[in-house]
């Protein structure tokens, strides 16, 4: 067994004691399904699609980082403010957990088996873009389970059109649309909220929480600003960059704004300051070039949940332009906002594309349902026309 490996299974068997040893049901050998697990996560470079991957198939997360070298530690008292919200309608469906409550073994699962979780997922009232992400991640898993001889083929491999879940033609998005006015009611807001009762500790968390809100104007995905170290921050060409790891284990160059890069200078020079660090050292690949670049207040690396909550507690509280759709922003929403409002501004689609890293242009054109507005709606057209008819021609 691979160092790697024995990394993995001691964080399981310490931090999740439900699915340790004999205690994961229906499986005879957890201690050999997880090494297959992690043969399968490891080939992604990604640590932010390892967890991406993990979440979705209901595994711990700390098994995934423990992939690429993370030490497994208990979360900072920072992290644990506030507490975290219960688990959603589908938690208990992830693919893991539906097979323990069945006492299925997942390398036993049939096509069967995965049929009647899908249809599990429709009745607990999962949207059809959530059951086909879902099936497309257990359908990479298991592909490779079939190409490793772990089992004979592959159980998620179904007739998608059948199921209702064909991607060839995409539906509008269910993602809240943020106006450069929420966005900029976001920014101020980020600045005010009141993050913790320690004086020494309320400047570094506001100017935290607007750099983060920030960076999210740049289109990031939110692994992507996890991922993200002070040392990817880097000049080139002459401009000031962030040198970003998307899907794919794919780099992309993403141009600093004015807004960024002053939201960063400050958050960082406030985050020296308290850590005693004499000369702030954002560029280059030095110690404190691969720390990350938002941390938690002990220096680790913030997670997907820190950043959710996060940006939940500045939307609550800015402002009446944020009131009513505050529970719905996430940062996925300040990622379409950027492609909405460039294409709004009549930026070329291709730059869109490139800025935020979709793999097509089919892609970013899923997005532009922002410009889709009373006035380019043929709808009030047709009903001027029915307007118009005089009375007697229609009881005629």
């Amino acid at each position: 067994m691979t160092t790697d490996a024995l990394v993995l299974l001691e964080a399981v068997r310490t931090q999740t004691p439900a699915l340790a040893g004999g205690d994961w049901p229906g499986v005879a050998d957890p201690d050999t399904l997880r090494t297959q697990l992690l043969d399968w996560l490891s080939q992604y470079d990604n640590a932010g699609t390892r967890r991406t991957y993990a979440y979705a198939l209901g595994l711990p997360v700390t098994w995934v980082d423990a992939i690429g070298g993370t030490p497994v530690t208990p979360p900072s008292p920072e992290t644990r403010r506030p507490p975290p919200a219960p688990p959603g309608p589908l938690h208990q469906l992830a693919w893991f957990r539906w097979c323990a409550r069945q006492s299925l073994d997942p390398r036993a699962a049939t096509s069967t088996h995965v049929k009647a979780w899908l249809h599990a997922l429709s009745a607990a009232g999962a949207q059809r873009r959530t059951r086909q992400r879902m099936l497309s991640t257990l359908s990479a898993l298991y592909g490779h389970l079939a190409e490793t001889g772990v089992v004979p083929a592959n159980p998620a491999a179904l007739n998608r059109a059948r199921l209702g879940l064909a991607s060839s033609a995409r539906e509008p998005s269910p993602t809240v649309r943020l106006t450069a006015t929420q966005l900029r009611a976001l920014l101020t807001g980020a600045a005010t909220v009141h993050y913790t009762a320690d004086p020494r500790l309320r400047r570094l968390y506001a100017l935290r929480g607007v750099a983060v809100v920030a960076l999210l104007t740049l289109g990031l995905r939110i692994s992507e600003l996890t991922g993200l170290d002070r040392g990817d921050v880097y000049r080139t060409g002459g401009e000031e960059v962030l040198g970003v790891l998307g899907k794919g284990g794919l780099r992309r160059e993403v141009y600093l704004t004015e807004l960024v890069r002053t939201a960063l200078e400050a958050y960082l020079a406030e985050r020296d300051r308290l850590g005693g660090a004499a000369v702030p050292a954002r560029r280059g690949r030095t110690v404190a070039g691969r720390s990350p670049l938002i941390a938690t207040r002990d220096g680790g690396r913030c997670s997907r949940v820190d950043l959710y909550r996060l940006l939940r507690r500045i939307a609550a509280g800015a402002g009446p332009e944020l009131a009513e759709v505050a529970d719905r922003v996430h940062p996925h929403a300040l990622r379409h906002a950027y492609v909405t409002i460039a294409l709004e501004q009549d930026a070329p689609i291709q730059h869109v594309q490139a800025d935020v890293g979709h793999a097509t242009i089919a892609t970013t054109q899923h997005y532009d349902r922002g410009r889709r507005t009373r006035d380019t709606t043929a709808a009030d057209l047709v009903a001027a026309a029915i307007a118009a008819v005089p009375p007697t021609a229609a009881s005629g």
